[in-house]
């Protein structure tokens, strides 16, 4: 049997297989709750090894789209409660991501509707937030321009992690996955060609990766390393992410930084883009740096998931997409059967139609 079907020893959490289900916004929360449609959701693709929870905001200041879930409220931890429940009937893992968006976002998100936060007052260029219009209709929008975190806000920012992660814990998630990936706060810190800060945040590679690191070691105190796993985009370029002189250095320093720390896993969700700015090379001597359990995302199938699993360029391999309209992917896969394809319409808000309704695999449904 392929070894993309063996059992994985995550941190003393046992997986059936080494298929992660990567985290999606699909923005289903009306009310920032998830409800009996996300624990129906979450539970039709429990066979995955590990899911990765959609990230949920840590606090309201940390949201960046509309009809997104949070980890900051006791509403919030009970509507978790019940998808944790779901998943771990049907034998399943979960972790749930923990985000803030930093600039990212729009002024009628915001509290008080004041500016979003980052580590300098620049805007995304090009970048459009979900958010509402002028008439109180939600739309797309430009992200506002944001204000420059004082040194004094990042502490709290750190705690507002900490109090998610612990929310996580009661609301019965296996761990947490510290998103610092995809253009959001702790990348906008981490990227030297956008944070010019002349403070302990910015300027060199020990000082953009300090807000990233406390975090980490606080979340690490507060639930213990062996539940922590950080999403990571390296050579990423999707929201008005530049790219910078340091780069490869800055991310392998992270690697090397994270590689004493014990952490569940670390996932780079971009392995296209890595390879396309750096190749193979890149990945395996990130991988050698950190030591540690490496999750790689980025358009797979079924053959390119078992040719880096066996060329020893990750432990598990995270799918996307395809989960969305194949809830029963691992078996799909498993069994050489046909995939379906994802309605773009629905990834995003909306009700059961392209969330819940995908059928899974049958001679049935192939005919039809």
């Amino acid at each position: 049997m392929s070894s993309l079907f063996n059992h994985y020893d995550l941190a003393g959490l046992a997986l059936r297989n080494r298929i992660v289900m990567a985290p999606m916004t699909r923005s289903r929360a009306v009310t920032t709750v998830p409800d009996a449609l996300t624990a129906t959701y979450y539970a039709q693709r429990a066979s995955a090894g590990l899911i990765v929870t959609e990230g949920a905001q840590v606090s309201e200041q940390a949201r960046g789209y509309l009809f997104t879930p949070g980890l900051h409220s006791r509403a919030q931890v009970a509507g978790w409660k019940s998808v944790t429940d779901a998943v771990r009937a049907k034998g399943g893992a979960v972790f749930a991501q923990l985000w803030h968006v930093g600039r990212l976002s729009h002024v009628s998100l915001q509290p008080g509707e004041r500016a979003p936060v980052a580590p300098v007052a620049k805007a995304a260029a090009g970048v459009q937030a979900f958010g509402y219009r002028e008439d109180g209709t939600p739309g797309q929008m430009p992200a506002s321009t944001p204000r420059a975190l004082g040194a004094g806000e990042i502490p709290g920012i750190t705690a507002d992690f900490v109090a998610a992660a612990r929310n996580a814990v009661d609301a019965g998630f296996d761990g947490i996955e510290i998103h610092g990936a995809n253009g959001y706060l702790f990348e906008q810190f981490i990227n030297g060609g956008l944070n010019t800060r002349d403070d302990a945040y910015g300027g060199s590679i020990a000082n953009r990766l300090r807000f990233v690191l406390e975090t980490v070691d606080a979340v690490v105190a507060a639930i213990g390393s062996q539940r922590v796993g950080i999403r990571l985009s390296p050579f990423n370029r999707i929201f008005d992410m530049p790219a910078f002189e340091d780069e490869a250095d800055t991310w392998m320093e992270l690697a090397h930084e994270l590689a004493g720390r014990g952490l569940a896993y670390v996932h780079l969700s971009n392995r296209e883009a890595i390879l396309a700015a750096a190749g193979e090379r890149f990945i395996r001597e990130f991988r050698a740096a950190h030591g540690g359990t490496l999750i790689l995302a980025g358009n797979y199938t079924r053959a390119t998931a078992e040719s880096d699993l066996a060329a020893g360029l990750a432990d598990l391999v995270a799918f996307g997409r395809p989960f969305i309209a194949n809830p029963d992917l691992v078996e799909r896969l498993r069994n050489g059967w046909p995939l379906a394809d994802a309605d773009g319409a629905t990834f995003y808000g909306g009700n059961a139609t392209g969330y819940t309704d995908y059928p899974a695999y049958s001679e049935e449904v192939a005919s039809a």
